[in-house]
């Protein structure tokens, strides 16, 4: 039997902050991590460029978040945006802001994100052991036992970091939701969110690869709206991905049988229905001659507008001079309402987060400590938090880590002699 004051379960995004802010207040940390090398998730991320946080305030962060939003205020309050950015900057990671609010390192390398975090962790004096699972907790007294198949650990504090569901490739499979509901912790029911659709229509295959910069997405479920969002789409040969349909699997719906389930999509979402139809009105008036898709091309990519007389009942080479004034509304409304039916999500396997998860109702937003049992803090995505694209999901792992960090080292702190 070892002992340590504090061990961290999860070397990831918040796992490794949790670390760092432990060990810069004094606390002996030992991080655990069952992968051979910490980290693997936020090398993925961002197509290997790590989203590290978004351009705005911390009532930007809790706003994007939705009703559970409100859990972060005292995390954000201890570690925010701008402190998200001056810690790499310090770290020796210079970062920049994209036009879509997106914070990168300028170097567009995860790598360098998880070097920084490393050696953050080390000066800080935290020890990571790698391969090192954790396969069981156990309540002594005021302390908690940490199980590995090489030792038993006895901690004064576990920070459970071990993540979600998503890309559990990355060693992200769940593992922190058993240890938590050992001891009465409930867990929210997960579902892979931020993943991409496979539809039911075969024919989108045939646009794989247009992407479109602003569309309106609406999700239904049986005729009842469940959610919008807009942002750039990317047809694919299963169906779509992009920022805009990844967020919109965040909604509640039926997702485990999507039979009732309806993407809506708006290809120009800045126009109302009467301005398309007005827009349509004058063009073909005025180039009679020439095809209907073409004239559409000047605002929708060609192959998309050829589909779209296909789902009207039109050939693609129906001429702008024939197209009547209902047929003209009927192509308008179709811009503006496309109904394509949902198959299935991607799962897990592709999902970028964990909708789902510990119950926040059991966790001390203050703290990050559990309610159950003092000794025990989580933090990131094993929590019931998810948010959307754009670095919001990495900001509450830095965010909950460092408070997780904080409280549990000011705890020791007053238990020592």
């Amino acid at each position: 039997m070892t002992s340590e004051e504090i061990v961290v379960i999860g070397a990831g995004a918040a796992g490794l902050m949790a670390a760092i802010a432990a060990g810069r207040s004094g606390a002996k940390v030992l991080v655990l991590e069952k992968n051979k090398k910490a980290g693997v998730k936020i090398l993925m991320s961002g197509g290997s460029r790590c989203n590290i946080t978004h351009d705005c305030d911390n009532i930007g962060i809790i706003k994007a978040f939705g009703p559970r939003g409100k859990f972060l205020h005292s995390a954000l309050a201890s570690f925010g945006t701008r402190d998200t950015v001056a810690f790499f900057e310090a770290a020796g990671v210079p970062t920049k802001v994209e036009e879509t609010g997106k914070v990168f390192p300028i170097s567009n390398r995860a790598h360098h994100v998880l070097d920084a975090l490393i050696a953050e962790s080390v000066n800080a004096g935290a020890r990571i052991s790698l391969l090192e699972p954790c396969r069981g907790l156990e309540v002594r007294g005021e302390n908690l036992v940490v199980i590995t198949p090489e030792r038993e650990i006895e901690a004064r504090a576990v920070i459970l970091t071990t993540g979600g569901k998503s890309f559990p490739g990355c060693g992200t499979t769940g593992d922190g939701y058993a240890l938590a509901s050992m001891f009465g912790h409930q867990i929210i029911p997960t579902r892979p969110a931020l993943v991409p659709l496979a539809l039911r229509e075969t024919w989108v295959a045939q646009l794989a690869g247009m992407t479109m910069g602003d569309v309106g997405l609406a999700l239904e479920e049986n005729g009842d709206l469940r959610g919008k969002t807009r942002g750039s789409n990317l047809f694919t040969h299963f169906g779509v991905s992009g920022p805009a349909p990844l967020n919109l699997t965040r909604f509640p719906a039926s997702w485990e049988c999507p039979e009732g389930l309806s993407l809506l999509i708006d290809f120009l979402p800045w126009l109302t229905l009467g301005e398309v139809d007005e827009w349509l009105r004058q063009e073909t008036n005025s180039r009679g001659r020439q095809l209907v898709s073409v004239v559409m091309s000047d605002r929708l990519p060609r192959g998309l507008a050829d589909r779209l007389l296909v789902e009207t009942g039109m050939e693609p080479d129906r001429r702008a001079a024939g197209l009547s004034r209902e047929q003209r509304l009927t192509l308008a409304k179709k811009i503006k309402n496309l109904r394509l039916g949902i198959q299935r999500t991607l799962g897990f396997e592709k999902a970028e987060v964990t909708s789902g998860g510990v119950d926040l109702r059991e966790v001390d937003s203050r703290s990050m400590q559990s309610l159950i049992i003092p000794s025990l803090y989580f933090a990131g995505e094993i929590l019931d938090l998810d948010g959307p694209i754009g670095g919001f999901n990495f900001q509450a792992a830095w965010s909950t880590g460092w408070l997780a960090g904080i409280k549990a080292s000011a705890k020791l702190a007053t238990m020592r002699p």
